[in-house]
C-alpha cells in the first residue's frame, strides 16, 4: 500500500502540481487548501507525511505542526515557504520540521526530503 503524503498550500496550482509530482513517484497524495481542511478530513490521523506552506489564511505550517504534535500525531512534516523572512527557519526547526524547502524548489529536493521524512 503506497504512503499517503498530505499536501498543504493555499496556492491552488502549486497544490495540484506537488500532488501530481508525488502520485508520479506512486504516492497517494492529496491537496488541502487549509490546514483547517487537512485537521477536518478523516484521514488525516493515518497521514505518513505532510507537505505544508508556513504561510497561509488561517493556521500556518508551523502552527499545524505544532498542533500534531500536542496531539501526539509523529507525522513527519516538510515545511515550504515563497517567503525570505529570517525567522521562517529558526521557526521551522524549533517546531520539529522535516525540513524547510524555499519555493521554488527542484522536485528531486523535494522527493528526497519525503524518502527520508518517511524513513528512505
Amino acid at each position: 500500500m503506497p504512503a499517503v503524503i498530505s499536501v498543504i498550500d493555499d496556492d491552488e496550482s502549486l497544490g495540484a502540481s506537488l500532488v501530481g509530482l508525488l502520485r508520479s513517484y506512486g504516492y497517494e497524495a492529496r491537496d488541502f487548501a487549509s490546514a483547517e481542511a487537512f485537521l477536518a478530513w478523516e484521514g488525516a490521523s493515518g497521514c505518513d507525511c505532510v507537505i505544508a506552506d508556513i504561510h497561509m489564511p488561517g493556521m500556518s505550517g508551523v502552527d499545524l505542526k505544532q498542533l500534531l504534535a500536542d496531539r501526539q500525531c509523529l507525522v513527519p512534516v516538510i515545511l515550504i515557504t515563497g517567503r525570505a523572512d529570517p525567522n521562517v527557519e529558526a521557526r521551522a526547526q524549533s517546531c520539529g520540521a522535516v525540513c524547510l524547502l524555499k519555493k521554488p524548489f527542484p522536485a528531486q529536493a523535494l522527493m528526497q526530503w519525503v524518502d527520508k521524512a518517511l524513513g528512505g
